[in-house]
């Protein structure tokens, strides 16, 4: 398995980069993160790798740390998800957005990124709960749920995901639903 390049950048051609390695060339896709990130061609790179064997092909996926590509492997482990999607999903929002996501079971941030549909976004929020939100999410788990439960609520009485993720930032620290609930209202009430 390869697990790290470390070369000279000779190509970047988005998604795809050509990485010379004491002088043998790597193809290696990479998210948009990653590429935004990358240094000048002709500089040294260093990338975190995955290689996906297939019976048609050897495919090498590279990031720029550790955590995007922990999240790369836990999105390809879902079914139905493949590794361009995974790439696009990484494309689409940073980790700790994504976190977020999942932390408050958000699937309309997901649909935003091209080619995740709703059901593919409920499946993702389920699939990843507990596993990535949590732990990059930064929140305890009991003031999540409360926010997810606060969250809803708040969608449910028709207000916009902005709408009620503004008000969701007003709710004290520590709050229950109800009273969360009632913190969000009056802040949406004043807006």
């Amino acid at each position: 398995m390869i697990g790290r390049l470390s070369g000279v950048l000779l190509e970047k051609n988005p998604p795809q980069l050509l990485v010379d390695c004491n002088g043998i060339g790597y193809e290696v896709s990479v998210p948009m993160s990653t590429f935004y990130n990358l240094p000048a061609i002709g500089e040294r790179v260093v990338l975190l790798t995955h290689l996906t064997v297939r019976e048609d092909a050897h495919l090498l996926y590279g990031f720029g740390g550790a955590e995007e590509r922990n999240v790369f492997r836990e999105l390809i482990k879902i079914s139905g998800i493949g590794a361009r999607t995974a790439l696009a999903i990484l494309s689409g929002m940073s980790v700790p957005d994504l976190a977020q996501a999942i932390t408050l079971q958000e699937a309309g941030r997901l649909t935003r990124v091209p080619g995740i549909g709703k059901k593919t976004a409920e499946r993702l929020l389920l699939e990843l709960k507990g596993k990535l939100g949590a732990d990059l999410g930064g929140a305890p788990a009991a003031s999540s749920d409360h926010s997810a439960d606060i969250l809803n609520a708040l969608l449910a009485l028709g207000y916009s995901d902005k709408e009620a993720s503004l008000a969701l930032k007003q709710v004290p620290a520590g709050s229950g639903v109800s009273d969360g609930i009632k913190a969000a209202l009056k802040s949406l009430s004043r807006a």
